[in-house]
């Protein structure tokens, strides 16, 4: 016990964030010297983050930085080990500094990041020291900044998990309204995962793929619902706005109309019946736009109307040109652990 004492180790726990073992051996190395001991956790602990770098770091943080005017964004998925390990401070510290760091920097991708310099030192190293003392692998896995000189951008994180950064063009007097719901919109396509802003922007291999999946599904869904002498789902013939031209609008409604003919119903009536129809024709054939498509979806805060009515409700000249979406962990493989064995293993060394 040369140098540690309980006060001692609270101090370098405070200061460093490593556990109180880590901090006891450190000190006792030191002679009870802070600034020694701190310098022996990062210098021992580079070591240590090599073997640790093997480990897959798939829990973490999602951040977001916007700029204080509004025109510039950044977001960052900075992944550690574990849950636990996501929640401390020194953690949380770590992915705010990143992130500003990547923002002042106009980094694009962490091999880049690895290049740069952060407060002094090399940014590998600085990792590494922080690996050493967090104690567990840390990857800067993703990283985009957003950007609009003539309009304005915004974004949400959901609890650190799913993080959105929308950019917008719009009229200068609507810029502050412009911001408020893109905030808000931001928090709807966090819940909702869009894929893209627009219908518009689904590829056509996507929308033919998706066409016979969609059909098939409903078909399948329609034989229980028949086999419990429930209503059925009405089959659509498309699943894209994209593959609602003029000439097949005019083919339903004409067949709409063909119909109600024949049902009987007055001709001077049918104009007024055939907008419903349509609408709903319409609805049951855009059903890849509403899973997919930002604008097309209806907005979380006021189902009865879509985002892009929504939007347009606050004011006509704004108008989403940027969406980025992260969601933490996405395509990164977990290693299935069985906590038991784990724990019989160690007790058997």
């Amino acid at each position: 016990m040369a140098g540690a004492t309980p006060q001692l180790i609270k101090e370098l726990r405070e200061k460093s964030g490593a556990g109180m073992l880590d901090c006891k051996n450190a000190l006792n190395e030191c002679d009870g010297n802070i600034d020694n001991a701190m310098k022996f956790l990062r210098e021992s602990g580079l070591a240590k983050a090599a073997k640790k770098a093997g480990n897959v770091a798939a829990e973490g943080l999602v951040n977001i930085l916007v700029n204080s005017d509004f025109t510039k964004a950044t977001m960052t998925e900075i992944n550690s080990q574990t849950d636990f390990v996501a929640k401390n401070d020194n953690f949380v510290g770590l992915v705010q500094d990143i992130t500003a760091h990547v923002q002042s920097q106009n980094i694009t991708e962490t091999s880049e990041l690895l290049k740069t310099n952060i407060n002094g030192t090399n940014f590998e190293e600085y990792l590494n020291g922080k690996i050493a003392i967090i104690g567990e692998n840390i990857v800067a896995r993703k990283m985009i900044t957003v950007s609009s000189d003539n309009g304005i951008v915004n974004g949400y994180v959901h609890l650190g998990k799913v993080g959105v950064i929308l950019a917008a063009t719009c009229a200068p007097e609507a810029k502050e309204k412009a911001i408020d719901m893109l905030k808000k919109v931001a928090m709807h396509a966090a819940s909702m995962k869009p894929t893209v802003i627009s219908y518009k922007d689904l590829s056509v291999d996507f929308i033919e793929s998706e066409n016979k999946a969609i059909i098939a599904d409903i078909e399948k869904e329609n034989e229980e619902l028949y086999r419990l002498k429930k209503p059925l789902k009405n089959i659509p013939e498309y699943v894209s706005r994209v593959q609602l031209t003029d000439a097949a609008i005019e083919t339903a409604k004409a067949a709409m109309k063909a119909e109600l003919l024949a049902e009987g119903k007055p001709e001077k009536i049918i104009d007024n019946i055939l907008v419903g129809k349509i609408a709903r024709w319409i609805e049951d054939n855009t059903q890849l736009d509403k899973a997919n498509a930002l604008l097309s979806q209806n907005y979380v805060m006021d189902d009865k109307m879509t985002v892009e009515e929504a939007i347009k409700a606050v004011d006509a000249s704004i108008e989403i040109v940027e969406y980025v979406r992260f969601e933490l962990g996405d395509g990164i493989e977990k290693k299935e652990e069985d906590f038991a064995a784990e724990v019989a293993a160690q007790m058997a060394k």
